[in-house]
């Protein structure tokens, strides 16, 4: 019989709900004992096995120094690192510091703000180590999770699907909130992973699993231009749970920048 797989899970800065989509596997993991070993995850146990570590699964994105160190050290440790959920993928809610000043933050919050030592950014993981792969979510899906775990057991490709939202929500019957009521939806540019959630309660899809590939950014901006969206309202729209993702910062830069003078000339020439 092969040896069990030895996996570690490991937290960063974030919210732990990443992890607790992990625990939430109660039955589906009864079924791998024997297959996996549980080596490293404080949250669930405080046994710790040494390394090396087979697998690793990191949580939470990089807010200061210690944590670069310790990243590093993962690493080495480590057969596969995998990224798990918003933070870790793409620097998480708290990458808002990115756009702002954190002494400032420090201050308004904190009594001794000289006793914080933080980093001015939140970053995701891959941007200090060498990542495998990642699962994005916020918090993951819990069967793409188990899927990347059958997969890897198995020695074959996950099947995970990288299709828009707008997909999840043609599977399931749900009209599309943007031609229907007007909402401003990131369905279109976003990742497959949550089962269409916002839509299905008739809400607009806030890019919970992260931008998704050959997404049409462009083509998004100019919708939302069309709905006369205020440029506050655009930030608030794309700045959440993946504000740091290079394609999302691009699409804020492309709806917020001033249009060209053919564009001027041609709204200007625009009698419907």
């Amino acid at each position: 019989m092969a040896e069990p797989l030895k996996l570690a899970v490991w937290k960063f800065s974030s919210c732990d709900g990443c992890q607790l989509s992990l625990l939430d596997c109660e039955d589906e993991l009864l079924a791998l004992v024997g297959a996996v070993r549980i080596a490293h995850f404080p949250e669930a146990s405080s046994k710790v096995l040494p390394p090396p570590y087979d697998l690793s699964l990191v949580e939470g994105s990089v807010t200061t120094e210690a944590q670069i160190e310790e990243l590093k050290n993962i690493r080495r440790q480590s057969k596969l690192v995998v990224t798990i959920g918003a933070c870790a993928t793409a620097g998480g809610i708290q990458a808002l510091r990115n756009f702002s000043d954190v002494e400032e933050f420090k201050k308004a919050v904190y009594p001794h703000p000289e006793w914080i030592e933080s980093l001015a950014y939140s970053r995701p993981i891959a941007d200090f180590i060498t990542v495998d792969d990642e699962l994005r979510g916020c918090p993951i899906s819990k069967s793409q999770l188990l899927e990347f775990l059958s997969a890897h057991l198995n020695q074959r490709r996950p099947q995970l699907r990288k299709t828009s939202v707008c997909y999840e929500c043609k599977l399931q019957g749900i009209g599309c909130v943007m031609v229907d009521a007007g909402i401003p939806c990131l369905g279109p540019m976003t990742q497959s992973g949550c089962q269409a959630l916002c839509p299905k309660f008739r809400r607009g899809c806030y890019g919970c699993f992260g931008p998704r590939q050959d997404m049409n950014p462009k083509a998004l901006a100019s919708h939302f231009k069309s709905q006369g969206l205020e440029p506050e309202s655009w930030r608030r729209l794309i700045q959440t749970y993946n504000a740091w993702a290079a394609e999302n910062r691009a699409l804020f830069e492309q709806m917020t920048a001033e249009p060209s003078k053919g564009e001027a000339h041609e709204s200007s020439n625009d009698t419907r």
